[in-house]
């Protein structure tokens, strides 16, 4: 299998860890050889209910004996995607009232771009460095990371950076900008939080301007951080918010959401404005809608933030400099990337999956799924300070 892998599956990176997985069940992977690993990644956030979680098992199995995809998006009324809008709205602040379901959170952000420049007339859109949010061309366009985007350029034009935290830079978002895109906590770059009201800033200067904020919760949102939208954290309410990941427990999805005058303007002038093929598939949203409902229902996004304060008590040693981020969405800093790579890599030997992030080479990725235990992040740190103290100066 593993060779086939290599050799008819396309790869992302010269050496990827190609575990072979026999199967997944609540915090655990088990490979082929039945060895457990207790999964401190989720997926790369996405799986927030765990592996396998039996209320979006049976959402989907039950949608499964109704109907799979009957039309593109938009045209035919199907419950599962109604249900599912109908309770997100609920659960947002106004003015956001109406979603667009898509196939990934990439493609959210592409839809996202274009209302922005459908709604104001302008082209420029304005992101921050650092910044990652996807890998289409467009997206990849407002990546605030040259050396991912070097090989593929021409990109879309008209994209302008600022720095993220700097409220001085905030002077380069004019009336020539269209909108502005920011992750509500920086991902790639480290699980960097907003400080001092930034967000807030930024929206203020947006409205003076006439520009649209987009916030990335691709990552944060669906109770990652103790609020259903990391947004909710920090005092500030975009014009657009932009989801996945986590949306569809397991299942792959993206959205993007904003009042109802914006998103109907890519209904005419021109039509079909945003289109696609399997947004909104009835089963993905059979997915997304038990999820919501079992993350809005029960206690998860409170516990998350005590399941947080574990982890920094647990997490103590001379080679961390920092954690940092919110709720289930953590980063350990490290005194430098090959202490990281030990980490993870020695980790996966004791059978607790960590990650890497995607431009800080000293973090390492701790983001589990919302449903772990106390005692199973006991385990897990546990075997985290066991790797650590076999790390020699």
């Amino acid at each position: 299998m593993k060779e086939d892998f290599f050799t008819y599956q396309a790869q992302t990176t010269p050496h990827p860890l190609a575990m072979e997985i026999s199967h997944a069940d609540g915090s655990y992977i088990y490979d082929t050889n039945n060895k457990a690993y207790l999964d401190f990644v989720a997926g790369v956030s996405a799986c927030s209910l765990g592996h396998k979680h039996p209320r979006v098992v049976n959402a989907i199995k039950a949608q499964l004996d109704k109907y799979l995809h009957v039309m593109v998006y938009g045209e035919y009324v199907q419950k599962t995607a109604v249900e599912f809008t109908k309770l997100l709205a609920s659960q947002l602040p106004n003015p956001l009232e109406k979603t667009y379901l898509t196939n990934s959170g990439t493609e959210a952000i592409e839809g996202a771009m274009k209302l922005a420049k459908r709604v104001t007339g302008r082209s420029e859109l304005i992101a921050a460095k650092h910044a990652y949010h996807g890998n289409t061309q467009g997206a990849m366009s407002i990546m605030g990371f040259e050396e991912r985007k070097s090989a593929f350029r021409p990109l879309l034009p008209a994209i302008n950076f600022i720095e993220f935290n700097n409220e001085a830079d905030l002077a380069k978002i004019t009336t020539k900008t269209a909108g502005v895109i920011l992750e509500t906590i920086q991902g790639g770059a480290g699980f960097i939080e907003p400080k001092n009201d930034y967000l807030k800033k930024v929206k203020q200067r947006c409205e003076e301007v006439g520009a649209l904020l987009i916030l990335d919760e691709i990552q944060p949102g669906f109770g990652r951080t103790g609020k259903l939208f990391g947004f909710q954290n920090y005092n500030s309410v975009p014009d657009i918010v932009v989801m996945g990941k986590g949306m569809g427990g397991g299942m792959p999805v993206g959205a993007f959401t904003a009042s109802a005058e914006l998103m109907d303007s890519l209904q005419d002038q021109p039509k079909l404005g945003h289109i696609t093929t399997f947004g909104g598939h009835p089963v993905i949203a059979a997915a997304c809608l038990a999820t919501l409902r079992e993350i809005t229902e029960s206690d998860l996004m409170p516990k998350t933030l005590e399941k947080e304060k574990l982890f920094r008590s647990l997490l103590h040693h001379k080679y961390i400099d920092e954690i940092r981020g919110k709720g289930l969405m953590l980063s350990l800093i490290m005194k430098n990337s090959a202490i990281a790579n030990r980490i993870i890599l020695g980790c996966q030997e004791e059978g607790l999956i960590l990650f890497w992030l995607l431009f800080e080479p000293k973090a390492v990725r701790i983001t589990p799924p919302l449903t772990i235990s106390s005692a199973e992040i006991r385990q897990g740190c546990a075997i985290i300070m066991k790797v650590l103290n076999t790390i020699e100066d």
